[in-house]
């Protein structure tokens, strides 16, 4: 202290403290003479004193002359040093960059202009100290004093120059600074870091492709700023790095394509769209480096194909179909389970797009990873099937698509068959909106005679009788009316011709027999009309119910369409079809005569000729006594019942008693519930009546609610008795 004291003339020192600006810097001129020869004669012991005295007895002095003369004196100093301020830098920097922190405006605004000057002395040797600098210029670049902020914004031109024309700047050491402040929301931070990314990224020795996965994800963080200019910079930079990952060789997709599936779901639209435009290119130029993150990616693509603005919507239409048409191997990385788990869970985004592409992955992965696909079929099935309850009409087909895929083994196949009924007990609403959609499009998909067998063969031991009537009601009128079943009832037409025919009947036969009216259009359909007779003459008067009305009248209305015109072709022969006629007005006679279905098929019967055009039919007096007397030959036949009965091998009786057991089934089941349903009633009318008893008891007595009788209310009049 005491050589510097001997260096610099007392006035000088007071002068360096003076309130006025220019004695100051007059001060700090003569301070930089004196340095100048203290350098000249290599007197650095002397010139540390100096920079000692300077900064401890004025930058850190608790006056504030005190410090501004402190900093302008070794700015000064740095000038005296010149060349040989280089080694001096470790004591001038310090003091200087703290005074950045400094409460007085006016000493940060001096702390700027301090360290330009140093900064034009020492040029290149303050790289070595650049992140300290960088670090000090970022706090200043938000700095509430408007003059502080234009002196920080020349000396931050300044040091950029410095470093672009560096070769010692150290990339390495600067990218953790950086990342460490790219999620800092001030927007003055956020402008003076994105230059510093444009300006570092435009010198060619210094490679920040390689270090962008860094601080890409703050980058796409600005780009949601409230301010337009900020967003403008952060766009214009990220379209400057995706141009030249484009040129480049060698690029990290991984690390940027977990930040990109990130941004992808952003609330901001220009950030969803800027990070499904990246994910549209690394698609493209990734190659196998991406095949790990492909279930990722897919994740991020799903959403934004149904996004509400179209532009992002494109994008993401051609990244997914991109993305689809690479074909990798479980051996190269591709996690065939990963992107199920991502297809199976946007399964129940509330957007139809997104559901409907996920069905198209599911479908593509079982075409090209089938048996993967299959391992991991517990995990997929259960929403597969809720699936089906979908709003959307084409989500069900596409489901649909599915299962019959997963379904081409025979395990699966049943699998799917008894899940498919399982679903339909639970969820009667399902089975009455789109059973009949279900079941039809299975039945194009997959075999439709294997589709009702095998549900045939489940319902046939349902414990819900309910629940089987019903399904059984509902596959019946699929089978008398979808067009593509025609080549069933085809071959149902067959069932008294050939075997083939006849082993379809047969398995449909027992689980059909849960419904009386389905036996009977199976029977009508199968043209085995005389059990169709038998059938309807073993109808009780507890079969014959409001449900079982209902499916009559949509019965006789199908035998009026073109499904069973060959039927009603057949009437004009009644000597041949006699049985059929029977049947008819069987059914005629269960209908109500007021109802309209009675009116249909009563005219219908009318049209019937009274003769038959066949040339070995009779005359109408023998076919009307054979119709009297059919009863009556039933019984009389009953010697050679199997022979006639049994056509093609079918023994109708055996199969009447199967129906008339399950009928029988039904009933009692009928009853249960009936006397259930009665003992609740009574129950609930005998809580009342206790209820009611208890109230009575509760009552009020004559003697606290009964009005006040007066003396003469009592005396009799005419006809009263006096007790």
């Amino acid at each position: 202290m005491a050589d510097a004291l001997s260096a610099i003339p007392a006035a000088v020192l007071r002068n360096l403290s003076d309130k006025l600006y220019e004695k100051r810097k007059n001060a700090a001129l003569e301070v930089e003479g004196i340095v100048k020869q203290l350098t000249a004669a290599g007197d650095h012991d002397k010139i540390t004193a100096v920079i000692n005295l300077l900064t401890h007895e004025y930058t850190y002095s608790p006056q504030a002359n005190h410090r501004k003369g402190g900093l302008i004196g070794l700015a000064a100093a740095t000038v005296g040093l010149s060349a040989e301020a280089a080694q001096h830098l470790e004591q001038i920097l310090p003091p200087v960059i703290n005074s950045f922190s400094d409460q007085d405006s006016r000493v940060r605004y001096y702390a700027c202009e301090a360290l330009y000057n140093i900064a034009k002395v020492v040029r290149g040797e303050f790289i070595f100290h650049f992140n300290k600098i960088f670090d000090a210029l970022c706090k200043l670049s938000a700095d509430s004093d408007p003059n502080v902020q234009s002196a920080a914004h020349l000396l931050d031109r300044l040091v950029k120059d410095i470093v672009t024309e560096s070769d010692q700047f150290s990339i390495e050491e600067f990218i953790p600074l950086l990342r460490e402040r790219m999620n800092v929301l001030n927007p003055y931070v956020r402008q003076f870091l994105v230059g510093w990314i444009t300006v570092l990224d435009s010198v060619p020795d210094i490679d920040m492709l390689g270090f962008l996965p860094d601080f890409l994800d703050g980058l796409f963080n600005m780009l949601s700023d409230s301010s337009h200019e900020i967003r403008q910079q952060a766009d214009s930079a990220l379209s400057e790095f995706l141009q030249e990952i484009k040129n480049s060789p060698s690029v990290d997709y991984g690390r940027m394509a977990e930040i990109l599936v990130q941004r992808a779901a952003s609330p901001d639209e220009f950030t969803r769209w800027t990070a499904i435009t990246w994910i549209n290119e690394f698609v493209k130029l990734g190659g196998d480096q991406l095949v790990p993150y492909y279930a990722d990616i897919l994740g991020a693509i799903l959403p934004c194909i149904a996004d509400k603005e179209e532009k992002i919507r494109v994008v993401a239409r051609e990244t997914n179909e991109e993305l689809r048409v690479i074909k990798a191997a479980p051996a190269e990385g591709f996690d065939v389970g990963a992107i199920l788990d991502i297809a199976r869970r946007q399964l129940s985004n509330e957007h139809e797009a997104t559901r409907i592409e996920s069905l198209h992955w599911i479908s593509t992965l079982l075409n090209r990873h089938r048996q993967e696909v299959l391992s991991f079929l517990n995990d997929i099935f259960d929403t597969l099937l809720k699936s089906l309850s979908d709003p959307s009409d084409q989500v069900v087909l596409l489901v649909l698509e599915v299962h019959a895929a997963i379904a081409k083994d025979q395990h699966n196949f049943r699998q799917l068959v008894i899940f498919l009924v399982q679903k339909f007990r639970t969820d009667h609403a399902l089975l009455e909106r789109r059973g009949a959609l279900i079941i039809r499009r299975l039945c194009v998909l997959l075999d439709a005679e294997r589709v009702y067998r095998e549900l045939s063969k489940i319902l046939e031991g349902e414990a819900d009788l309910d629940f089987a009537s019903t399904m059984v009601q509902a596959l019946n009128l699929i089978l008398l009316t979808s067009s593509e079943l025609s080549d069933l009832r085809d071959l149902l037409k067959q069932s008294l011709v050939n075997a083939a025919g006849k082993d379809f009947f047969l398995s449909l036969y027992a689980s059909w027999s849960h419904s009386s009216m389905a036996i009977i259009s199976l029977c009508l359909l199968a043209q085995a009309y005389q059990h169709a007779s038998s059938v309807i003459q073993s109808l009780t008067e507890e079969d014959i119910n409001v449900r079982f009305l209902v499916q009559l009248d949509k019965l006789i209305h199908l035998l009026e369409t073109p499904i069973f015109a060959y039927l009603r072709l057949q009437l004009l022969e009644p000597g041949r079809y006699i049985w059929l006629l029977k049947s008819l007005y069987g059914l005629l006679m269960l209908l109500p005569q007021q109802s309209a279905a009675f009116k249909i098929l009563r005219t219908r019967l009318k049209t019937v000729p009274s003769y038959s055009f066949n040339k070995d039919s009779r005359n109408p007096s023998t076919l009307s006594q054979d119709f009297n007397n059919m009863n009556m030959n039933e019984e009389e036949d009953s010697s050679s019942h199997n022979m006639n009965m049994s056509n093609n091998g079918i023994n109708f009786a055996s199969w009447l008693q199967r129906f008339q057991q399950k009928q029988h089934q039904h009933r009692l089941h009928s009853k249960t519930q009936a006397r259930a349903f009665s003992r609740n009633i009574s129950i609930s009318s005998k809580e009342v009546k206790e209820a009611e008893k208890a109230e009575e008891v509760r009552g009020p007595t004559p003697e606290l609610n009964r009005p006040p009788v007066s003396r003469s209310s009592r005396k009799s009049g005419p006809g009263q008795l006096h007790l």
